[in-house]
Formats: C-alpha cells, sequence, structure tokens
C-alpha cells in the first residue's frame, strides 16, 4: 500500500510538512502481551479531533477490528488537563476542548505475529503499524516521527522501512507510508548485500545458528536477482534500502506480507526444520510484489482505505500473476528442480479447473470476493466449496496459460511484464483491466490479445493446456483409473463412523445422493470402517461404476443413500522423459527458455 507518488514527489512533501506528529511506544509488560502508547498532536485548528484505529491493513482485503485490542485511552491538552472523550462507533474516539494539542495514550494487547496484525511478548515486538496506532485521518500529510522504546535488557533493535532520525526514533512522510511501514523490533540478526548501489537487507529473528542464517539469506539473494531478470531492473526503493523483516520462531503465525519498500515474513518453521526450503516461497512470492501491487497498482485499491473493506477485480493478476513466478523463480534460481517444480503445478491445476465455481463467477468476480476471504472470518456456514476459487490459484494457472502461449509465439511473459512495468509501474501510474487488456494487445497483437480477455478473464473458459504443456515437454494426463466420491470424510475409531466435513462439491456423487456436510456415515454396503482406517483406504475396496448404499445419520436420524462412483478427474502434470516419452529437441529448447534452468 503506498500513496500514488514518484519518489521526489514524496521526498518534496516529506520536507515541505511543518507539524510532527509524534508517537512513542513502550514495552514494559510485554510478558503480559501489553504496550503502552503515547502521542502528540501539536497545532490542531479543528474543535474536534477524531482518533481512529484502523479497521485494515495494508495488503489485506478484508475488515480487521484493530480497535477490540485497546483499553485504558485517556486524552489531555498541551497542559495535561483531561479532555472530553466520547465514542461514536466502535473504532473511533472523539476529543473535544483541547488548547491546540491533544496527547493521548492508551494499552494495546496484542499477540498474533504475522502480515496482519502485532505481537508482544518477550521474544519480540512485531508490529503491523495498523493494528497498533491511532491515528487521524484529517492530518493525513503531516510528517510522523515514531520512538520505539526497546527492551535493552531483551538486546532489542529496530529493523522498519522507515528512515532512522536517532536513536530509536523513525519518521515517516505522511501517514500512509508510516501505516505501510511494519516493524520488527527483537534480537535479531542482519544481513544485505547491494543491487546496483541499493540495499537489500535481512532482518531474521530466529533461534537458529549464524551459519543457517547465512545459508539462508545466500538463497534469498538467488531469488532477489532472479526475479530483477523477470522486470529488467530494481524499483527505486525509496531511501535506497528493501528489508525483509523474518520472523522464524514458534510464537509465530504463518505468513507473508509485502509492503512498499518491506515484507513480513512469518513461519513457526525453523530454518532447521524444514525453514529454509519451505519458507523461500513466501519470499519469492512477497519480493515479486515490490513490483507487482506496490508499484503496478490497480486503480481500484487507490487510495487505500483504512475505514471500509478494499476490493478489486484485478487480483487474478496482482495476486495470480505473482502466485504464477513464486515457484517459477525458485525453479530459475535453483532452489528446486524442473521436475519439482512442473510436478507441483499439478495442486493448483485441479483445484481451479475441476471446480464447479468457474460456472458462477469469473477471475475478475473471484477477486471481489477477496474481503469475504482473505483473513476475514465469519459465523455462519459458507459454501466456498462450490462457489470460490481463490485469484492467487487462478490467477496464477491463467499466467502459466499466457506464458505458453505467448512462447508459441516466440514471445513471452516476462517480456510483458516489463512492458507492464515500464508503461504503468515505474511512473506508479495504477492501472485499469482495461489498460492491461490494451497492454497484451499491444505486446502480442489484437486477435491474441482480445482472445485472452474475452474468454478468460471476462469470461471462465479453460485454455487447451494439454496443447500448451505439449509445446514445452510436458505431459497432462487425466487418468480417471480412481473412485471419485465428492466429499471429504474424516473416520474416527471410536464412533466407527466417517463424518462429511465440507461441503461436497456440486455434480459429484455424493452431492447429488443428497448427502452434505456434518452427515456421519455407518457404513457403505453394510462394510463397515475399520479401526485406523481413512476414507480414502476404505473407499479403494468399490470400482468406477458401483452402485453404492450409503447408511448414515443425520440431526440424530439414520438414514440411506444411493450413489454410484464416477472416475476421479484430477489430472498430473509430468515431464515427458519421466513417463518414458521422448520430448523433441523443440520441446526442451522451449522448456530450456522457460524454466532458465536446465
Amino acid at each position: 500500500m503506498k500513496t500514488p507518488l514518484s519518489f521526489l514527489v514524496l521526498l518534496c512533501s516529506y520536507l515541505a510538512m511543518g507539524q510532527t506528529n509524534t508517537y512513542k511506544i513502550s514495552f514494559e509488560n510485554a510478558v503480559h502481551h501489553e504496550a503502552v502508547i503515547e502521542a502528540n498532536f501539536p497545532d490542531l485548528d479543528m474543535d474536534t479531533i477524531s482518533l481512529r484505529m484502523s479497521r485494515t491493513s495494508p495488503g489485506r482485503y478484508a475488515l480487521h477490528e484493530f480497535a477490540k485490542n485497546v483499553y485504558g485511552f485517556k486524552a489531555t491538552d498541551g497542559k495535561g488537563n483531561p479532555l472530553e472523550v466520547f465514542r461514536p462507533n466502535p473504532y473511533e474516539w472523539k476529543v473535544v476542548g483541547h488548547d491546540g494539542t491533544v496527547k493521548i495514550s492508551y494499552i494495546l494487547f496484542a499477540n498474533r505475529g504475522d502480515g496482519t496484525y502485532s505481537q508482544i511478548d518477550e521474544t519480540h515486538a512485531h508490529l503491523n503499524i495498523p493494528a497498533t496506532f491511532m491515528y487521524i485521518a484529517a492530518l493525513g500529510e503531516r510528517k510522523i516521527e515514531v520512538d520505539f522504546d526497546v527492551r535493552e535488557d531483551l538486546n532489542w533493535r529496530v529493523a522498519t522501512q522507515m528512515p532512522l532520525v536517532s536513536g530509536t526514533t523513525y519518521t515517516a512522510p505522511n501517514l500512509y507510508y508510516f501505516m505501510d511501514s511494519p516493524t520488527e523490533i527483537s534480537d535479531f540478526t542482519l544481513k544485505s548485500f547491494d543491487v546496483g548501489g541499493q540495499t537489500i537487507q535481512l532482518a531474521l529473528h530466529h533461534n537458529g545458528t549464524e551459519a543457517e542464517a547465512d545459508e539462508y539469506f545466500e538463497r534469498v539473494a538467488k531469488i532477489v536477482l532472479a526475479e530483477k531478470e523477470v522486470f529488467g531492473e530494481l524499483p527505486n526503493f525509496d531511501f535506497g534500502t528493501y528489508t525483509f523483516l523474518a520472523c522464524y520462531i514458534p510464537n509465530a503465525s504463518g505468513d507473508g506480507m509485502e509492503h512498499r519498500n518491506s515484507t513480513i515474513l512469518t513461519s513457526t518453521r525453523s530454518l532447521a526444520n524444514g525453514g529454509m526450503r519451505r519458507n523461500l516461497g513466501t519470499v519469492s512470492h512477497e519480493f515479486f510484489h515490490a513490483w507487482n501491487v506496490e508499484r503496478i497498482r490497480p486503480k481500484s485499491l487507490e487510495p487505500f482505505d483504512f475505514e471500509a473493506a478494499d476490493m478489486s477485480g484485478a487480483l487474478w493478476f496482482a495476486e495470480g500473476f505473482t502466485s504464477y513466478y513464486t515457484n517459477l523463480i525458485l525453479c530459475r534460481a535453483g532452489l528446486i528442480s524442473p521436475k519439482e517444480y512442473i510436478e507441483g503445478l499439478t495442486g493448483a491445476f485441479n483445484y481451479v479447473w475441476t471446480s464447479p465455481a468457474r460456472q458462477f463467477f469469473n477471475p475478475i468476480e473471484m477477486s471481489y470476493q477477496a474481503p469475504f476471504v482473505d483473513a476475514a472470518t465469519s459465523v455462519d456456514p459458507v459454501n466456498r466449496e462450490n462457489t470460490f476459487i481463490s485469484y492467487y490459484s487462478y490467477g496464477s494457472v491463467l499466467g502459466l496459460a499466457l506464458d505458453l502461449s505467448l512462447r508459441q509465439k516466440e514471445l513471452n511473459l516476462d517480456d510483458f511484464m516489463k512492458l507492464v512495468w515500464q508503461r504503468l509501474g515505474k511512473e506508479e501510474i495504477p492501472y485499469s483491466i482495461k489498460n492491461l487488456h490494451e497492454l497484451l494487445n499491444d505486446y502480442a497483437g489484437k486477435s491474441f490479445g482480445d482472445d485472452f480477455f474475452n474468454e478468460y478473464i471476462y469470461k471462465s473458459g479453460m485454455p487447451n493446456y494439454n496443447k500448451l504443456f505439449e509445446f514445452v515437454g510436458v505431459e497432462l494426463q487425466q487418468k480417471k483409473d480412481k473412485p471419485y466420491f465428492g466429499a471429504s470424510v474424516s473416520t474416527n475409531d471410536e464412533t466407527m463412523k466417517g463424518t462429511i466435513t465440507r461441503n461436497p462439491k456440486k455434480g459429484s456423487p455424493a452431492y447429488t445422493s443428497g448427502l452434505t456436510k456434518g452427515d456421519a456415515i455407518k457404513n457403505i454396503n453394510n462394510i463397515p470402517f475399520e479401526a485406523g482406517q481413512k476414507f480414502g483406504d476404505y473407499l479403494e475396496q468399490f470400482a468406477i461404476g458401483d452402485s453404492l448404499q450409503v447408511k448414515f445419520s443425520r440431526f440424530g436420524n439414520e438414514k440411506n443413500a444411493a450413489l454410484t462412483l464416477e472416475p476421479n478427474l484430477n489430472y498430473s502434470i509430468n515431464l515427458m522423459e519421466d513417463l518414458e516419452q521422448e520430448p523433441s529437441g523443440d520441446m526442451l529448447k522451449a522448456r530450456k527458455e522457460w524454466l532458465k534452468n536446465e
């Protein structure tokens, strides 16, 4: 999230503002996840001051009620006199009767370390700014200074994309930049390297060794350089530095979240326990966002709204195409093999193309669902199994299709992304979907661009993946040799029943038979479950085409359902040579140009 300004304009604004809002945050009660926050707002010319906690967070699209963790609020004027405070809604504190200055203090409870929330304990102060600091929207263009009163007894230091003023005081040119500046305060390890005069650094908070940190940063550097090749250059980071804020600790929650000149990376996996390899996918995805979403920015997300959900129809491109490059970059950087990359396409491919949800929404409309699914919560049950495909996955397989289609024309997606960067991202011109359509027409020809958008973006068509994969010596197979039930079933050794745990997929045998989520299957064809038996193993005793009688209970009532097992429609994706097929020289050449690894 950012204001759509060039660095020059941003810096001029930064120097021009005379008034400064100041914050101080301290952590004496970190063991109980509390911080004390103080703020000073001088030179006020409005009678009533509206202080708010944000309801959204940069990079997220759903609502998050950060105000729920604020208590002990107090407000005084410049002389320390208490001020009247009233609450017009759950997110706002209105203050009246000031003398031109309002000073506030409050306690924040914070105990979730991820890309949205804040976490305070004796291992770190992991701060997402919207989840931490109140703000005055009317003062959005003022400069901000924040003093992080670190716990010296815990060897804490500060890592953030905000530039340092002195000591532990950092500054932001305006409210937008402040809200977009996550901060990690801990006893972290700092690694850095130079790329074209800019600094890429990793602030790594983990429980591992220095040798592990060195090895991991070498891999991070390979990702940075491989992604730079896609666009031809790094963005001009506002203060010449990009910072990875990585927390790989047991009390974190797995996540990744991009910001203008930094990104948050959180995982419970240590580098020694699988994280050296598995955490790199998040690194790859989030750094790609430094171009695609931070600077190649959907117009629908500008300006970012801190008071309401942010909806965009372009997330299939902003998030989905980024997801396409996530593992492709790992392959190009030599961090996974071509075989691993190709076979790793299978999960997203099956999820998208076997989903009944495409009959309801196209990729643009799937993107509109973000406020309901992007770390959003709901009490009432939903039917996502049948109505929603993640715009991450949907956009990823469309990015794959576009790349392979372009390569058949001796073009490629890398060069299209370079064009989007040069025309829009580099100058930070927010785009519409129409802009993307027109750029693809410019790059690949009007007929090609129109066909792609009309069939796969404005509609929910499915490209001919068999032909696309064959071009690079990859085999797409649909074996149809395993029976398909159509519902997730969890067996229980105590009850000896199998409970349907998710809504059956629309059109599947389970769905058409009338089975639904919550039904407890007692047996099929009078054959009971065995102790420790998984439902997939239980189902293997039946064959495709078998007519089954399912005995189950629903709301305490015994019922029966009849269904016929159908073939499983899932695909497998493999290198031709792994299936004892011989790819041609042209296929291998096209694959090498695509993966840039072999």
